[in-house]
């Protein structure tokens, strides 16, 4: 993996479609949805400690985002990180409250927290990205978005680059139509239905390692890592196909 120009792979005689993720590949906002899972399970944990008297570690910002949150949605998240404590609770419904105990409770709670940042800091975008979705367009490949965030809309809308999509399958069109999350491939088998293109023509993007065994498991046609944190090689061993630090290398 290097930081000079990659031929660009993504080609309209072998492909047809983009299916990209958007946390940490479209929009630099996965350091903000770490942060605020952080808090979330933290305030969380202190308040269960206080009660049972029992301590629990606290949410490491870097190992439990990789291993437990990232990429998937909030309640997969939320159940994911809290079995790696010992913790159960019940599924609750997605309009409980945020002060709720439940895992759609502390979903909501979290991404409370995710918007109070969105409103506070705005949205950046990673220009390599925004420039290579631009250029797929000028060779005719049809491009998506893919993400386990219901917030898509909204944040795309405050970054500007709503409209570089003809597709957008998200947490809102995830839960409506029961698809499992990632690292199941149903969110871009989703996307590559709605663009009418079979899984071996569409490439998927992701910087997550749930979000590349997806790619994996929906024998998409390329699978591309984006290695953000430097995990390359992690990103290769759980199905990427090729990888890059920034998608502005793949513009030879």
């Amino acid at each position: 993996m290097s930081r000079a120009a990659t031929p660009n792979p993504i080609t309209r005689d072998r492909y047809e479609a983009a299916l990209l993720d958007m946390d940490g590949v479209i929009t630099d906002t996965a350091s903000m949805h770490a942060r605020a899972w952080k808090r979330m399970f933290d305030e969380y944990l202190r308040e269960r400690s206080a009660t049972s008297g029992q301590a629990v570690l606290p949410f490491d910002i870097v190992e439990d985002y990789k291993r437990h949150v990232d990429g998937k949605t909030r309640s997969d998240g939320v159940r994911d990180f809290l079995h790696s404590r010992g913790i159960e609770l019940p599924e609750g419904s997605p309009d409980d409250p945020p002060q709720k105990d439940t895992l759609a409770g502390l979903g909501n709670r979290k991404n409370e927290l995710v918007n109070e940042a969105i409103a506070t800091a705005g949205v950046e975008v990673y220009e390599g990205t925004v420039t290579l979705v631009r250029r797929l367009h000028e060779l005719g490949i049809r491009t998506a978005v893919v993400t386990s965030s219901e917030n898509c809309e909204a944040v795309l809308r405050a970054a500007g680059v709503a409209h570089l999509f003809d597709v957008r399958v998200d947490g809102n069109v995830i839960h409506a139509q029961g698809l499992a999350g990632k690292p199941a491939p149903d969110a871009f088998l989703a996307a590559a239905r709605a663009l009418g293109v079979a899984p071996e023509r569409a490439v998927v993007v992701e910087d997550a390692i749930s979000g590349v065994e997806a790619g994996r498991n929906g024998h998409f046609g390329l699978v591309i890592g984006v290695a953000r944190k430097s995990n390359g090689e992690e990103l290769r061993r759980h199905g990427a196909d090729l990888v890059v630090r920034d998608l502005g290398e793949l513009l030879a």
